[in-house]
């Protein structure tokens, strides 16, 4: 039986793991979030956790009041994530963490040698080499958990040698924004950019969505999963969100993985693999969806997406530049302090002015994310 480490329990893919989690009747081992101390209180409460992990401290002491009463320890700030990340008694790390803070522990995981279940996209796109080389030298298997890059793996079994796979081919929603001018988008509001269609996500990750930032970061991602240069990875836009993504072969067939759009199935099939069990989710009836739509993304409209190519194609630092621009840009935004094209502008000017170079360590990564971060604040 597969006992967890939930990094990010509080958050949308954390409470949506622990449904699957109830599900399939797994022990939990360690939980942490941010600040949400309400939650997660409930969550020990429930799960019986060794440890649960406060990133912010303040919280981490309040919440240790609360559960003094119980036998979880409680611990705080990056230490605390690298040592849930790592704790003996977990077999699997779901790092559903958002944004950069979620690159050590994830290193952390593979070095414990704990198999991983990655939800924070965050990490390949600015880790890169750092982080599958990681689990390549520590012989740990690296498990996607966003509903593309699921969709590609799930593709991809079977399959006879990699010298086969032509394209990988991800779906976008489109988000709330599809088919917008840039003249329509000048004054969107942060409820119109935080209502989604299709999918229930955190507020940095909607927000990524309504930019299309996401996509690009999952073209980063995608590309370091599976090995795959930029120019091989295709983007379209699929506004019901049922096929989830699609691989294409030397022979121009075509795998797709589809789905209701719910998270859970992407969750648990990263927890299980390589084994499939009932989930929570609905079954999908295609009849009643009645018709699949396809069209091309506007790259000249969303300047994020068209931002993550450049950086991916430059390679090095390039992507954790355009990162760490994108998530100090989307918090602005959210502030009020930017409208939204300046998010793109702020990303697409982070990755043309930012000196470029090979990343050698975690500290590299993180002090090019801080100069990413200094750019977007310096150029409102």
């Amino acid at each position: 039986m597969t006992t967890l480490s939930v990094l990010g329990s509080t958050g949308s893919i954390g409470t949506q793991t622990l449904d699957v989690a109830d599900k399939l009747g797994l022990p939990v081992a360690a939980l942490t979030a941010a600040k949400n101390i309400t939650l997660l209180e409930q969550q020990v409460r429930k799960y019986h956790p060794a440890l649960a992990v406060v990133f912010d401290e303040e919280k981490a002491r309040e919440l240790r009041l609360n559960i003094r009463d119980t036998d979880t320890r409680v611990e705080s700030g990056m230490d605390g994530l690298v040592e849930a990340a790592q704790l003996p008694q977990a077999d699997l790390v779901l790092n559903s963490v958002v944004g950069m803070v979620g690159l050590k522990p994830t290193i952390a995981a593979a070095q414990a040698k704990k198999n991983i279940a990655l939800a924070n996209k965050e990490t390949l796109v600015a880790g890169g080499d750092l982080v599958t080389d990681a689990v390549r030298d520590n012989g740990v298997k690296l498990l996607p958990v966003d509903s593309e890059h699921s969709a590609i793996f799930q593709c991809l079994q079977g399959m006879p040698d990699k010298k086969v796979l032509k394209k990988l081919i991800l779906t976008a929603s489109g988000g709330p924004f599809f088919g917008k001018t840039t003249e329509e988008l000048r004054n969107v509001t942060v409820e119109q950019a935080l209502n989604h269609p299709n999918w229930s996500m955190g507020a940095k990750i909607t927000i990524d969505s309504a930019t299309m930032m996401n996509k690009g970061l999952e073209i980063i991602e995608a590309g370091r999963l599976f090995e795959v240069g930029g120019e091989d990875i295709d983007v379209v836009v699929h506004r019901e969100s049922i096929i989830h993504s699609l691989v294409e072969f030397t022979d121009n067939s075509v795998l797709a993985q589809l789905g209701v759009p719910d998270m859970r199935i992407p969750i648990q099939y990263a927890i299980t693999y390589p084994m499939r069990y009932e989930s929570p989710v609905q079954e999908l009836h295609l009849a009643q969806i009645g018709k699949l739509s396809f069209y091309e993304p506007d790259y000249e409209t969303f300047t994020c997406l068209r931002a993550c190519k450049k950086a991916f194609a430059m390679g090095g630092a390039a992507t954790a530049i355009a990162n760490g621009a994108n998530e100090e840009a989307n918090l602005l935004f959210r502030q009020g302090k930017i409208k939204f094209l300046d998010i793109g502008e702020l990303v697409m000017g982070a990755v043309d002015n930012i000196a470029n170079f090979t990343p050698k360590c975690v500290e590299d990564i993180l002090e090019v994310d801080a100069k990413a971060r200094q750019y977007v604040r310096e150029n409102l």
